[in-house]
């Protein structure tokens, strides 16, 4: 596999929500506006890419017996440093995305990331693998949140769009499980096709 399709295969064949169905529980949790989709998707894409870079370099090393506990000391060192600085940085965005970031360490798009792929593979290929996976991640909930947010609320990463009554289901969270159902059904539906 060449790494254009390393980096692409987080989009389209192996995207984590719409294809593998990984990591629903943020999906479904945060997405109730756009911003709040990008940012926990960018948030995971720097675990996940500086996690894998770790994993790949120190795989040699790692014993077997103690190998997903290492991976997870790492996961949790780089969860710990995208919750301060987004504790520092964007505190409103901290506090919308709540218990989700800490959360991130047992997301097991990153574990699964660790251990399928950065485990056997080389720091580049590692880094290219987690970019497309993450930002394959950061777009679907992007996507899912972007959709909620603006069938729900009329507005766009908090831009009003549309001045009318819409319907308030959509921001809480069965609407999170009927958009997603929708988009899981269009996605499969265009991967047929083409």
């Amino acid at each position: 596999m060449n790494q254009i399709q390393n980096f692409t295969k987080g989009f389209i064949k192996e995207n984590p929500v719409f294809i593998l169905l990984l990591g629903l529980c943020p999906t479904l949790g945060v997405t109730t506006s756009a911003i709040n989709g990008l940012g926990m998707g960018l948030a995971t894409t720097f675990v996940l890419v500086m996690s894998n870079l770790v994993v790949s370099l120190v795989r040699n090393v790692i014993p077997d017996k103690v190998r997903i506990p290492s991976f997870i000391v790492i996961i949790a060192s780089f969860v710990t440093i995208v919750e301060l600085m987004m504790q520092a940085y964007t505190p409103e965005l901290f506090e919308s995305l709540g218990l989700f970031i800490p959360l991130i360490v047992v997301n097991c798009i990153v574990l699964g990331r660790a251990e399928a792929f950065a485990s056997k593979n080389t720091p580049w290929s590692s880094i290219v693998d987690g970019t497309g996976m993450g930002l394959g991640f950061a777009f679907a909930l992007t996507l899912l949140g972007g959709v909620r947010e603006i069938l729900g609320s009329g507005a766009l990463f908090g831009f009003s769009l549309i001045k009318v009554d819409l319907m308030l289901v959509f921001v809480l969270a069965p609407g999170a499980f009927i958009v997603l159902g929708y988009l899981i059904a269009l996605i499969n539906k265009l991967n047929k096709a083409a």
